[in-house]
């Protein structure tokens, strides 16, 4: 007997990824037809200085799959995820970078996943990293596992979420930290989760933004918040 496919919404952050995001949407809806029939794809521009607002509003106006939800100013990764999560309104929501270094490939094996699963793939070839940028990768798998409580190859990269975990979640962090926050939430729910390799591609175009100094201080910042949130959290929820 088949299974019944699963809806599925794809966010995609953008930053000044004129190069690459017309590619990408490209490749994520070509991705998302072999998945399933039900699907939407919410691009969100983070406040780009370059033609990505201008390309990706083109491509919305022709494609009623594609949202396109527009931050005027640059306000970083935690709130372009909560904007995007928060315009999911599919069964499966996965967010994907606009710069095309995720292979969309690896998500067709998991076109279906099962309730209270999380699926998590983590990157095996940082070889264009600098010093600094896997220093900071390090201490941030440390913070999680020591003070948060999960113990992750690598949380802020690509993952699938079901929509109604998501939504059931009171979620306290702006910073790119939210990723810890929701994981370590939904294990607390009794979420699985399940980790893939995943091929980390070369950048075709662009900057990378992702150990800018703005997003290291502010998420910095909201580690002691973090940690106070989730022993609040573990309270409420053994009570």
């Amino acid at each position: 007997m088949s299974v019944p496919q699963q809806s599925w919404s794809i966010v995609v952050l953008c930053y000044n990824e004129a190069a690459t995001i017309k590619k990408v949407i490209a490749k994520v809806e070509s991705t998302l037809k072999q998945i399933s029939q039900d699907y939407e794809i919410v691009v969100v521009n983070d406040g780009s200085k370059d033609d990505s607002a201008k390309i990706v509003s083109g491509i919305a106006a022709h494609n009623p799959r594609v949202k396109f939800i527009n931050q005027v100013h640059n306000l970083g990764i935690g709130p372009s995820l909560h904007n995007g999560y928060s315009n999911a309104s599919l069964e499966n929501v996965c967010f994907v970078p606009g710069d095309g270094q995720f292979d969309l490939d690896e998500l067709v094996p998991h076109m279906n996943v099962n309730p209270k699963e999380i699926i998590s793939f983590y990157r095996v070839e940082n070889t264009s990293y600098s010093l600094f940028r896997n220093i900071l990768s390090l201490a941030n798998r440390l913070v999680n596992k020591t003070l948060i409580g999960i113990n992750m190859h690598d949380v802020n990269w690509v993952k699938i979420y079901k929509n109604e975990g998501l939504k059931s979640l009171d979620l306290r962090i702006k910073s790119s930290l939210v990723e810890s926050e929701i994981c370590a939430k939904l294990l607390l729910e009794g979420y699985e989760i399940k980790e893939y390799k995943s091929r980390y591609l070369d950048r075709e175009g662009g900057k990378s933004k992702g150990a800018s100094l703005k997003i290291v201080l502010q998420a910095a910042k909201e580690v002691l918040k973090l940690v106070k949130e989730m022993s609040r959290y573990r309270k409420t929820f053994n009570s």
